[in-house]
């Protein structure tokens, strides 16, 4: 169901196909449980249909099919790249769009078994995508600041997460977002930046890393809002393996990405809890993914990069 009460069924899904893109509607269309923004379909094997849930999503999903055919072909991962721009009509007020389908299951639904490698496969995929950014390119909306900038949604989250929520000292919590805080800004040029990247959206297959997928909030700014993964998707002890085929990065950057893993981790936790918050099906799988993620960045070290 949209925010605007539009039931999103696979009749809908089929019909829409049926009018603005015919030959792609006698394949079978399955439901894709998941998602928050866009609600996803499964059509035939290697296709997914994207559907807009609320209001601002359409305008990700267009950013989407702008900018991931530029970025897809130069990426050593799988991602989702689109395939058909569906229209608004009188069935459906907003675009939809069918993209490539990228096989494997979501992190927050299994694990990482071969560390080692899913930290080199990450390394080597935001080598390739960290790329100096065009002067059109996207600019992050409440991503992409300075850790000092967020500081008022850290303290949120830390504030609305249930007591015993957390499995964590606060107080260690609090001094590595201080940390972020006080390093410098990020002074190299806007690079190409995933935004976004927490276990449900990455997908695994065979232990490892197989793919990346939603790109909504893509954006051009600091590494270190992805290099936060490190913390939040490789299992504890694959971080020396990542920036061993990472390029240096200095600690700063590593002290920036440090505070924002805690800051993604405690958002992780916070939607695990949150069946109550509107979202579709509630976020289970989010909150031990979260506190494992806040559990590596305690115990990993504050500003030390193997390779600075």
């Amino acid at each position: 169901m949209t925010d605007a009460g539009i039931e999103i069924t696979a009749e809908l899904v089929h019909d829409l196909l049926r009018d603005q893109h015919p030959d792609l509607a006698g394949l079978p269309v399955r439901e894709v449980t998941g998602g928050w923004g866009n609600q996803m379909w499964r059509l035939g094997d290697e296709l997914a249909v994207r559907m807009p849930r609320m209001d601002g999503t359409s305008d990700l999903l267009r950013k989407e099919c702008r900018w991931l055919p530029v970025l897809a072909p130069r990426l050593p991962l799988p991602v989702p790249t689109p395939v058909r721009i569906g229209e608004p009509s009188a069935r459906f007020p907003r675009p939809w769009s069918v993209m490539t389908w990228v096989h494997g299951e979501p992190l927050d639904h299994t694990s990482i078994r071969r560390g080692d490698h899913a930290a080199g496969t990450l390394a080597g995929f935001l080598r390739a995508l960290h790329a100096e950014a065009p002067g059109d390119a996207p600019a992050g909306s409440d991503r992409g600041g300075h850790p000092e900038q967020c500081t008022e949604g850290f303290e949120d989250f830390l504030r609305a997460i249930a007591p015993g929520g957390l499995a964590a000292d606060v107080g260690a919590v609090r001094a590595v977002w201080d940390d972020a805080v006080a390093a410098p800004e990020w002074e190299g040029p806007p690079v190409w930046l995933h935004g976004d990247l927490h276990p449900a959206n990455v997908v695994v297959s065979d232990g490892t890393l197989s793919g990346v997928i939603d790109f909504d909030s893509m954006f051009a700014g600091d590494p270190a809002w992805d290099l936060a993964a490190v913390w939040v998707l490789l299992p504890a002890g694959a971080d020396s393996r990542f920036f061993e085929v990472y390029p240096q990065v200095d600690d700063g950057t590593i002290r920036r990405a440090r505070g924002l893993a805690a800051m993604k981790s405690l958002f992780l936790v916070l939607m695990g809890q949150s069946g109550d918050r509107g979202l579709p099906g509630g976020k289970p799988t989010w909150g031990p993914a979260g506190r494992a993620a806040l559990g590596r960045v305690l115990a990993s070290s504050p500003v030390r990069s193997p390779r600075a």
